[in-house]
């Protein structure tokens, strides 16, 4: 995939997913005050590609970034991020444990977890992970200047913390991974599955970002829920 930023409406940008690494999309949305960054990266080798594509686009780095969920991929580079990490304490609980079963375990477990893994920490890269700044729980709106967004929590069949992130001025929606089945086997909670997809359609989005494919209608995001459970 590319390395360059993805204009997708007037104020939002995609750094685009790659899957040799399991990196997802990084979301970047301009308001006249001040800017939001969707997701943390995998590592801080990512989230400084994603900053140095930013200065070669003219834009700012972000003063937010909001967490979809917790999985490394999206938040293990948050201790590199600009500005402040915005989460659900939902998401911050997970980060929390997880970093104290490295402290106890080591990293051999996290590694030996994927290949993608070991592919994002080669060559030595450490291992960092860090609590947000800010916690919230529910709903909060954000704005960051002619531009609200929208932050809620919702059920999903990913994991038990899943955040989406509206900003129905550009008519899209963030979802990160919240519409994949749960790890290790995939699988598709049906109730938890239309719990997302009303979700999804309450929204004012005509687009969704899903965390690893490339954005598509919020039509088509609620039938491949449907079809895949």
């Amino acid at each position: 995939m590319s390395t360059t930023l993805n204009r997708l409406t007037e104020r939002i940008w995609i750094f685009p997913y790659e899957e040799e690494r399991d990196r997802p999309n990084l979301g970047y949305i301009r308001g006249d005050r001040w800017s939001i960054a969707v997701d943390a990266g995998h590592s801080q080798a990512h989230t400084e590609e994603f900053y140095q594509a930013l200065e070669e686009e003219g834009l700012p780095l972000p003063d937010l970034t909001v967490l979809t969920h917790w999985h490394w991929d999206h938040t293990f580079g948050m201790h590199a991020v600009h500005g402040l990490c915005l989460a659900s304490a939902r998401t911050n609980g997970h980060l929390l444990d997880f970093a104290e079963r490295i402290r106890r375990e080591g990293t051999k477990f996290f590694f030996d977890h994927d290949v993608s893994i070991r592919r994002e920490y080669a060559g030595g890269r450490p291992v960092i992970i860090t609590p947000a700044d800010i916690v919230y729980s529910g709903c909060i709106t954000l704005d960051a200047g002619s531009c609200p967004v929208k932050v809620f929590e919702t059920k999903a069949p990913h994991t038990d913390d899943s955040t989406l992130i509206e900003v129905p001025g550009e008519r899209v929606l963030f979802i990160g991974d919240a519409d994949c089945g749960a790890l290790p086997d995939w699988k598709k909670d049906p109730v938890l599955t239309e719990r997302l997809a009303d979700s999804i359609r309450k929204a004012e989005a005509d687009i969704c970002v899903e965390g690893h494919w490339v954005p598509v209608s919020k039509e088509e995001t609620v039938r491949d829920l449907s079809e895949g459970v």
